[in-house]
């Protein structure tokens, strides 16, 4: 079982990378490693490492693999996130693809190009490092889809987003052959009807599946900062994903999940940790849990969303939060142990309208009658999944997941 978190460097967030400083990378890494977790997820800024479609700057790549190196010497395995893209409300475009020369960043031969080459150079210079767990796409890009949420998108069809989608994981494979190079989509592609990036493209492409669970979708709202299915999200969007996933045993990474105040308040963060991923725990397959994120942003850094300044393990200054001070006993009791909790053998069934398009999938968002039935399930104690409408009388699939009753929202009071 893995445990890791989402490295914000204390100093200078993200933009540390325009002055970058290896001696304080090295202190943050230390007090990541002191939590007692085992790897880290790193945000390369796109339009710093690629300024020019043609341009991948020597200097920035060799800062990411010293950063990789400094982790290693403390045990710390990573993930690069390639395509940064979009960051705590902050979007990180190159100038190549804006304004004067704006083109569609998923259609665009040119740009396809030029992301294809940056990622294939990224993942070929830590192709080597023992500790490099391979490449993420980029950080929820599935954002620059659709709008809303996105005030100015690159729309595409579901389509055009799978076959950019095979593209760029390619590139990845090319660069560092054989690792774990995968996509991370936010909850739209679960939960929004007209999201191109679907969850069929989530649960099947790349190396395994990422949810990045945030309750400040309207779970909380509706459900408080400690009801069951606010809690219980996480695990909710594990066993969701498995819907569409050919592979009975496909990995699944809770890549992304944090306590965002004030819908968690400050003095229940910890306890909310601990519920969100005790529940977590108790879905097979999962490949691990990463907390979002490691350092708190400073107060000094201005126009973030308030939630943004405190969600990290640790402070600005390193002191250990309640929350950190809860993952690294979660940690220290998993060390060792073998995750292998009994199958889910109750399977809700999800229908979307289509399997591919998943045209109606918002009846899996927060009020939607699949989110509401998976709740009311949990809260008396089955251990519920979740199967396709289409696949709900295939004997063969639901024996190969260990499923053996099935139900539908109509059954569940």
């Amino acid at each position: 079982m893995r445990f890791g978190a989402n490295y914000t460097p204390s100093q200078g967030w993200f933009h540390h990378w325009l002055d970058f400083d290896l001696d304080a990378v090295r202190a943050d890494l230390d007090a990541i490693a002191g939590l007692g977790l085992d790897h880290v997820r790193v945000f390369p800024l796109w339009p710093v490492f690629q300024p020019n479609r043609t341009l991948i700057r020597p200097r920035a790549v060799e800062q990411l693999v010293a950063l990789a190196d400094a982790a290693a010497e403390r045990g710390l395995d990573v993930n690069v996130d390639g395509l940064q893209g979009h960051l705590s409300s902050f979007d990180f475009l190159p100038t190549w693809t804006q304004t004067w020369h704006r083109r569609n960043i998923f259609t665009d031969p040119d740009v396809i190009s030029g992301q294809q080459e940056y990622l294939r150079t990224l993942a070929s210079a830590l192709a080597d490092r023992p500790n490099f767990l391979g490449m993420t796409i980029g950080n929820e890009i599935a954002q620059f889809a659709a709008g809303p949420p996105h005030p100015d998108p690159d729309r595409i069809t579901p389509e055009q987003a799978g076959s950019w989608l095979e593209r760029v994981l390619a590139a990845c494979e090319e660069g560092a052959p054989g690792l774990n190079h995968m996509h991370a989509e936010y909850d739209a592609s679960w939960f929004q009807d007209d999201q191109p990036f679907t969850p069929a493209h989530a649960a099947r492409l790349g190396a395994m599946t990422a949810v990045h669970s945030w309750v400040f979708n309207g779970t909380a709202q509706r459900h408080g900062h400690d009801g069951g299915a606010t809690t219980g999200l996480a695990a909710y969007l594990i066993e969701l994903s498995k819907a569409w996933a050919p592979d009975p045993r496909r990995p699944v990474w809770l890549q992304e999940v944090g306590a965002p105040q004030p819908l968690i308040p400050a003095e229940h963060a910890a306890a909310f940790m601990e519920a969100t991923v005790e529940a977590a725990l108790d879905c097979p397959d999962l490949w691990g849990v990463t907390w979002w994120c490691s350092h708190d942003v400073s107060r000094g850094l201005a126009d973030f969303p308030e939630l943004e300044y405190s969600l990290g393990l640790l402070t600005n200054a390193g002191e250990v939060k309640p929350a950190g001070k809860t993952i690294a006993a979660i940690a220290e009791r998993w060390r060792g142990r073998l995750h292998a909790p009994a199958p889910r053998t109750t399977a809700l069934v999800v229908d979307t309208g289509d399997d591919e398009l998943a045209p109606n999938r918002s009846v899996c968002a927060p009020g939607g009658a699949v989110f509401e039935a998976f709740a009311r399930l949990a809260a008396d104690g089955v251990r519920p999944t979740t199967v396709l409408a289409s696949l709900a009388n295939d004997k063969d699939h639901l024996a190969a997941r260990g499923i053996t009753e099935v139900v539908t929202v109509d059954n569940v009071a």
